[in-house]
């Protein structure tokens, strides 16, 4: 693949050169034309592979599809633009542990392994490390369908990274039921295993807190998925915690765009 680094540009094709570009870099790219067709791809001997991975990748874009339809509600200010593409990897990962069913129809098995996503930043810019050192942790209750989000005391100033501007913050406490996938040779793609849970989710904040000296008392918020609903082996509930930056002005609170992080804390 070239990159064009000179001042002209243009559209298309020339000979057997395309153009195109690549969302979140900047400037232009250049491939070469070619390949196999379609036709050969979908039904030739020699590639059954590629239909096998091309089966399961796609299986793995409407997990990833789940997982950030749970946490909709923050993804245009907590997550960068490549979030999308580095959550699909890790749950190609995901998609891999599996061993109980043949290759190009392995199911998605997050209750299997949910390391793969424990940690995961959903903006690797503005990490959650990087923007506090202060200590918290997440505890589910029995049933899995409520968390409680905990903060030790702190000093923002001493322990929060804080874009220009700000003058308070918040904690999140977001919370999301995502199912286990199987493979449906009825209907020919993934499915939830419990479709009636699958991607239900609940947003809890702290109140707003002031970008000031001196210290913070203990942060506690409880995040509950309405109605209380019955979990079952074959879902998983992720823990996820932000933090919220925004700018106070006269009695109304204004969210930034930019400075803001969250990341899968853990799943239960």
């Amino acid at each position: 693949m070239a990159r064009q680094l000179g001042h002209v540009k243009y559209k298309g094709t020339i000979g057997d050169i395309r153009h195109f570009k690549i969302k979140g870099m900047t400037g232009n790219f250049a491939g070469m034309n070619g390949g196999a067709t379609g036709e050969q791809i979908k039904n030739g001997a020699s590639f059954v592979r590629t239909r096998e991975n091309m089966n399961e990748f796609a299986g793995c874009a409407t997990v990833g599809k789940s997982i950030r339809a749970g946490q909709s509600q923050l993804m245009k200010q907590m997550s960068d633009p490549q979030f999308t593409g580095r959550l699909t990897g890790v749950v190609k990962k995901i998609n891999l542990e599996d061993q109980s069913e043949a290759r190009g129809v392995r199911a998605i098995l997050i209750t299997a392994v949910p390391q793969h996503l424990i940690g995961l930043n959903f903006n690797r810019n503005n990490t959650v490390e990087g923007s506090f050192t202060g200590k918290f942790e997440t505890v589910a209750n029995a049933g899995r369908n409520s968390v409680t989000l905990t903060v030790e005391p702190f000093e923002a100033l001493k322990q929060l990274k804080v874009p220009a501007g700000a003058t308070h913050f918040r904690f999140v406490n977001s919370i999301s039921v995502i199912s286990d996938y199987a493979y449906n040779s009825l209907t020919k793609v993934y499915e939830p295993i419990e479709p009636a849970l699958n991607e239900l989710s609940k947003v809890a904040y702290s109140d707003y807190i002031e970008i000031a000296p001196g210290e913070n008392p203990e942060v506690s918020i409880v995040s509950a998925l309405a109605g209380t609903p019955v979990m079952t082996d074959s879902v998983s509930l992720l823990s996820c915690v932000g933090i919220e930056f925004s700018q106070k002005a006269g009695d109304n609170y204004y969210v930034f765009s930019v400075g803001n992080s969250m990341k899968i804390k853990n799943v239960f």
